[in-house]
């Protein structure tokens, strides 16, 4: 799962990241993740993906507004 030197993959950080926005994770990964990982990548991730989520959450309103007044 994790490479030679012991770190956590990007796929394998963005995936605890997303169980963590929803709160749910297997707890082997929760383990791997608090002995493999390294916070600032969690840190990194986590303000990518709530960026990514507001920018969503915005453009849809957009969107919604767009079509929704004449």
């Amino acid at each position: 799962m994790a490479d030679e030197q012991g770190k956590l993959k990007f796929h394998q950080v963005l995936q605890s990241v997303l169980s963590s926005f929803i709160g749910v994770q297997k707890n082997e990964n929760r383990e791997r993740d608090f002995r493999q990982g390294r916070p600032r990548d969690f840190i990194f991730v986590g303000l990518l993906v709530t960026a990514v989520f507001v920018l969503l959450v915005v453009g849809v309103v957009q969107l919604v507004m767009r079509l929704a007044v004449p």
